[in-house]
């Protein structure tokens, strides 16, 4: 018989998967728990006030004394400001005719205008064409050129040279390009325009024959003007050549205008009484005694007196008569003797100073415009 074998007890089965299941639940409990903790304790923490306390260093300044620079320089700040003032307005630079470059034009051009002065015209245009050889471009060289063309009434050709002025433009022409401009726009006056405008009045001669030495001689020149006349004073020229005669007969012109002074006698023109006086002092000049033993002694003889207005020629007197034919010119009132004829005097006249006659004025015998 077979023998049986005997087995250990079975042990109750435990509920091993529940119990776990309540480990694990424990567990994240006790997680939650410390987590929930932590975080209250955190808030209260954050809470509370921390002070926290650190050492802050001090800067402390000293104030060096100024030096003398500095105080200077705030003296010159503390100063009221300066009133700024507007800058004066520059003075315009005047136009003037331009400067003939040529020595030996200018010289012709001079002789030129004293010729036109004079009533020679020939000779005017022969010593600006001699001029025009030397400056082709001139500007002074062609308005003169124009003024003689002008004054002789070749009014065509006097155009020809303004224009070649005015074209010249401010830059070349200077002056001379307004004045080209005004004569291209108005036109040409012509000589008759100012016929009775203007006029000379009876010459009054006095010999000084008090005086020792050399002949001295003052006339007095009136420039009478008609009353509804609108004259440009600065446009009025009075031109005087004087002529000597020798104790053999000859006569002979004056050269040298140095023995001659002359001034307007009140100035500025109000043309009381309807005109104005020039007055010339004039001394024969002196001359040693080999030329005096030459060509004799020299006496005052006579002049010519020319009004001149705007360049053109409107007055003439000569006295001697025979004068006018010497200068190329004709007296303009020819058929009235008595009214170019001079008056001599034997008084000086007002205000004439015998201890100074040669002294010139101070203000230019051409009288200023108004």
């Amino acid at each position: 018989m077979a023998s049986e074998q005997t087995h250990p007890p079975t042990m109750a089965r435990l509920p091993v998967f529940p119990i776990a299941c309540w480990a694990l639940g424990l567990t994240a409990f006790a997680q939650i728990m410390i987590a929930g903790v932590s975080l209250a304790k955190r808030l209260q923490d954050s809470k509370q006030v921390h002070v926290i306390e650190r050492e802050v260093p001090k800067v402390v300044e000293v104030q060096r004394p100024p030096s003398a620079e500095e105080i200077a320089q705030a003296a010159i700040r503390s100063r009221p400001p300066v009133p700024q003032t507007a800058d004066p307005e520059p003075t315009p630079t005047p136009v003037v005719a331009p400067k003939i470059d040529d020595p030996r034009a200018e010289r012709l051009v001079k002789e030129a205008r004293k010729a036109r002065v004079n009533g020679d015209m020939g000779m005017a245009i022969v010593k600006l064409e001699e001029a025009l050889t030397q400056a082709p471009d001139d500007a002074s060289v062609l308005y003169e050129l124009a003024l003689v063309h002008e004054q002789m009434g070749v009014f065509d050709k006097a155009a020809q040279y303004y224009q070649k002025v005015f074209d010249k433009g401010i830059s070349g022409a200077g002056a001379l390009f307004e004045l080209a401009g005004n004569k291209l726009r108005d036109g040409f006056e012509q000589p008759t325009d100012w016929l009775g405008k203007l006029s000379l009045g009876r010459v009054r001669i006095f010999k000084d024959t008090t005086r020792e030495g050399n002949e001295r001689v003052i006339l007095t020149v009136p420039v009478q003007k008609d009353p509804t006349a609108d004259i440009e004073v600065g446009d009025i020229e009075v031109s005087v050549n004087f002529f000597n005669r020798t104790t053999k007969g000859e006569i002979v012109q004056l050269e040298d205008k140095s023995w001659v002074s002359q001034q307007w006698v009140s100035l500025p023109f109000d043309w009381a009484g309807g005109e104005e006086n020039l007055r010339l002092t004039y001394v024969i000049p002196s001359e040693d005694t080999q030329t005096t033993h030459l060509f004799g002694e020299k006496k005052y003889y006579g002049q010519v007196v020319s009004l001149i207005y705007k360049g053109e020629v409107l007055d003439v007197q000569a006295w001697p008569r025979d004068l006018a034919a010497r200068m190329g010119q004709q007296p303009t009132k020819a058929a009235d003797p008595a009214a170019v004829s001079p008056d001599f005097t034997d008084e000086p006249p007002p205000g004439f100073d015998p201890n100074a006659p040669m002294v010139l004025p101070e203000r230019p015998m051409d009288p200023p415009s108004h």
